[in-house]
């Protein structure tokens, strides 16, 4: 696994052994930001200078490549030891200390924001139904900016855009599946 652009490109990054933390693909990612950056709602301008919200973090790949790619700031929100150790690592490997803050928090149970963010993304575990319970929590702590752009990913199983989320775009790529949102 490694940043596939921007000013960290090629930066190797390293994530815990298991099943526990699901880091999503290279690929994956490539089309997820080449549809940040193409789609006719998003643009450049959608990543540079951002305030970067990378929820159920892991090994911090999402938040990680943003910044490579020009956002100005990402929290990391996570709570597993492993993934934690990992995600501090990745941080520290991309010299990306002053430009990061982690959050040892339950994405449900978010604390209070100190400011909302532009940029959004969700990868928790498949299967479960936690994107929706994730975004009405971040909105209730204060991190969506009015008309953040969300990048929602899951499994096989069915999504939908919450009530009052504008359904932008969707994508599967293999096991993986990406929601474009914007947040009211």
């Amino acid at each position: 696994m490694r940043i596939v652009a921007g000013r960290h490109k090629g930066r190797n990054l390293i994530a815990p052994w298991g099943t526990t933390t699901r880091p999503t693909a290279d690929r994956v990612r490539v089309s997820l930001f080449d549809m940040l950056w193409h789609a006719p709602w998003g643009g450049r301008h959608v990543v540079d200078g951002a305030r970067v919200l990378d929820v159920f973090a892991g090994t911090g790949a999402l938040g990680l490549e943003a910044l490579s790619r020009g956002a100005a700031h990402a929290t990391f929100i996570e709570n597993d030891a492993e993934a934690l150790g990992s995600l501090r690592q990745n941080i520290t490997r991309c010299a990306e200390l002053t430009r990061t803050r982690v959050l040892v928090a339950d994405a449900l149970k978010p604390p209070r924001a100190s400011q909302p963010c532009d940029l959004i993304f969700l990868d928790p575990p498949y299967g479960q139904g936690l994107n929706a319970q994730a975004l009405a929590a971040l909105g209730k702590a204060g991190w969506l900016k009015p008309g953040a752009l969300i990048s929602a990913e899951f499994g096989r199983e069915s999504a939908e855009a919450p009530e009052g989320f504008e359904l932008l775009d969707e994508r599967s790529h293999g096991q993986a599946s990406l929601l474009f949102l914007r947040a009211p």
